[in-house]
């Protein structure tokens, strides 16, 4: 009887232990699974939860962070993950436990979304960076990451810091893309401008928050910088204008690639480091 009683103590004692240590081997699991499961359908919103997610919690990105051209993100990253179009068939079938998307939703994956009960965070196009820190802040709660959302603020206040002019003249500048579209004041790119050392000429030809410089007035009143959006090749009649070559006494023309223009998030590292390159130059 006492073997037996020493003998079932063992076994108690022993699946006890068992038990525990199955515990302390399971809670790193339960912690990352606590986590989300995001699919993210907008490019610029790719770039930051690239920065501040664990890669385990991203289900799926934007097509668009696959193309070349509308990338922000570098392709070997961003290659690493599934892609979807952002239709709410692609969506649902990945059983995200959250979606992030921009402004513009289609009505019919919203609502296959709110069938599913699936939370979705809707981000604008910032035209600020504090707006840009306050979105980032937004992504990383949601996601569950918030110090590393924190993280990439520093990040970017740090950069922004770091190509900050310091005083001296401001020369006229103007980021013109195909077609001729104007970012004004009132968006991120003319703070980006400002802070860089800068001074967008958009409000000197009267122009609104978004708005098309025809080729004429541009002509007639050439800024000191021309940040050229678009093409490289001769597909863009305004940007591979012949008459822009006769301005080259008068316009310091650089190229300003399209996806430091839309985003805000880390991709704002890149633009000021770009911007305060092309004015060091100067």
């Amino acid at each position: 009887m006492i073997r037996v009683l020493a003998l079932a103590l063992a076994l108690t004692v022993a699946g006890c232990s068992s038990q525990a240590a199955d515990r302390v081997a399971q809670s790193p699991s339960r912690e990352a699974s606590a986590l989300p499961r995001v699919v993210s359908i907008n490019p610029c919103v790719d770039a930051v939860l690239l920065q501040i997610a664990d890669p385990k919690q991203i289900a799926a990105i934007s097509h668009y962070s696959h193309d070349e051209r509308a990338s922000s993100i570098p392709l070997d990253q961003a290659r690493r993950f599934a892609a979807t179009s952002g239709t709410a068939e692609e969506v649902v079938a990945l059983a995200p436990d959250l979606v992030l998307s921009g402004a513009h939703v289609a009505p019919s994956t919203i609502a296959a979304l709110q069938r599913m009960n699936i939370p979705l965070v809707q981000i604008s196009v910032p035209e600020s960076i504090a707006e840009s820190a306050a979105q980032v802040r937004t992504i990383a709660a949601a996601v569950g990451q918030t110090a590393r959302g924190e993280a990439l603020v520093a990040r970017i206040d740090d950069a922004v810091q770091a190509a900050a002019a310091r005083g001296g003249t401001r020369p006229g500048a103007l980021i013109w893309q195909g077609g001729g579209l104007v970012p004004g004041d009132g968006t991120l790119a003319s703070e980006l401008l400002r802070v860089t050392g800068f001074r967008n000429m958009s409000a000197d030809y009267g122009l609104k928050r978004w708005d098309v410089l025809p080729l004429e007035h541009l002509v007639a009143r050439p800024p000191r910088v021309l940040l050229s959006v678009g093409a490289q090749d001769h597909s863009d009649r305004m940007l591979s204008h012949p008459v822009l070559n006769g301005l080259t006494q008068q316009i310091t023309v650089h190229r300003y690639p399209e996806r430091l223009l839309h985003c805000g998030g880390p991709t704002i590292v890149d633009a000021v480091r770009h911007l305060a390159s092309i004015r060091r130059s100067l």
